[in-house]
């Protein structure tokens, strides 16, 4: 059995580091990129690599802050996407822009979940230059099933009504009419369905995973996974030969 990896600890901009940390720009990342149920949470399990905090302990820390919300103080999907969105149109690295001006000791691989949106995968191509990225893709209707079965409590949203009206107008660009047929066929609450559609439709509407490819494509410093297709043990013996192709 591998050691387990505890987190790496990353200092904030404005936080004092000790002396053996590197800025982020000048060290090497291995970046997961991917929307919430493209299943990076059993990965990095899998992969037990030393790890930074995550991206939702970064939005914690350091953007609900900027606005006056506590660390940790409850927020549902769609606050924090009304958030984290407003963030953005001022800070159009997101993340990544975070990222880019925080310090942490260096290693390698040292994993970062994630990042999302075309956005930020560019402006982390252009200035965490030494990083590497791997790309996370399923349909929406297989992240939408997964979501519906993780159980994670930070799935939560408001919804104002659930009728077929409401379901039929998240679905709009989202789902085809035969995969909202198949999931209406799921043995789920129809309030739930309704629920976890709209994270899936509001995380499209924010990062689009097109941009993501299109921004990505093409470069070597991008491996692209299909979560559908490949078992986890294929993905992670995938990522391995990546990583240690990288330093070669």
């Amino acid at each position: 059995m591998n050691e387990h990896f505890p987190n790496t600890k990353l200092y904030l901009p404005g936080e004092d580091a000790p002396e053996k940390t590197r800025q982020l720009t000048q060290m090497p990342l291995l970046i997961l990129v991917g929307l919430t149920g493209v299943g990076k949470t059993s990965l990095i399990q899998a992969l037990n690599y030393p790890a930074l905090p995550d991206r939702r302990e970064l939005v914690d820390r350091y953007v609900f802050p900027l606005y006056g919300y506590a660390p940790g103080q409850p927020l549902d999907r769609s606050e924090r996407f009304a958030l984290t969105r407003r963030f953005r149109q001022e800070h159009p690295g997101g993340v990544a822009e975070i990222l880019a001006h925080s310090r942490a000791l260096p290693a390698w691989p040292l994993l970062f979940d994630g990042l999302r949106g075309e956005e930020e995968v560019r402006f982390a191509l252009e200035h965490l230059p030494l990083s590497y990225f791997v790309v996370l893709e399923a349909r929406d209707l297989t992240r939408l099933s997964r979501l519906l079965t993780r159980g994670d409590a930070f799935d939560r949203v408001q919804i104002d009504q659930s009728d077929r009206a409401t379901l039929h107008a998240l679905a709009q660009g989202v789902l085809s009419e035969g995969e909202l047929q198949e999931a209406l066929g799921w043995n789920v609450p129809f309030q739930e369905l309704t629920a976890k559609l709209k994270i899936v439709a509001e995380e499209r509407k924010n990062y689009n995973p097109d941009g993501t490819r299109r921004a990505l494509q093409g470069t070597p410093r991008a491996l692209f996974l299909n979560t559908e297709t490949l078992s986890l043990a294929d993905e992670a013996a995938a990522i391995r030969a990546f990583v240690e192709q990288v330093h070669a």
